[in-house]
């Protein structure tokens, strides 16, 4: 069984930080520094988004526009986890977060990517 389970949303005012989890298990991710990793994020009545995503090994990072200097991707691949610290945080960030896995390269596009957590809801007040 496959399991990508991501934590630690909620609601903070607009400036304020949150860090972002997610938690592998499951056979598939026995190897798993050979997964690259992502986070995506979707609004009420619009597309997914990329985030960032970071390579199996973490050496290798990238980020959607929109979060750059702000976001930081990071894994701890001895926890099989994957983190998202968010700092300045503006109300346009709010979302729905994923985090998802592929194997081969790094995507940026949602259809590319194996595995899905359930989200995790990130609300940021004005």
């Amino acid at each position: 069984q496959v399991q990508l389970v991501e934590s630690g949303g909620g609601l903070v005012q607009a400036g304020d930080s949150l860090r972002l989890s997610c938690a592998a298990s499951g056979r598939t991710f026995s190897t798993y520094n050979m997964w690259n990793m992502g986070w995506f994020r979707q609004a009420p009545g619009k597309e997914r988004e990329f985030v960032a995503h970071i390579s199996g090994g973490g050496g290798i990072t990238y980020y959607g526009s929109s979060v750059s200097g702000r976001f930081t991707i990071s894994r701890d691949n001895a926890k099989n986890t994957v983190y998202l610290q968010m700092n300045s945080l503006k109300p346009e960030d709010t979302a729905v977060y994923y985090c998802a896995s592929a194997r081969g390269g790094l995507y940026v596009s949602p259809g590319e990517y194996d595995y899905w957590g359930q989200g995790t809801q990130v609300t940021v007040s004005s």
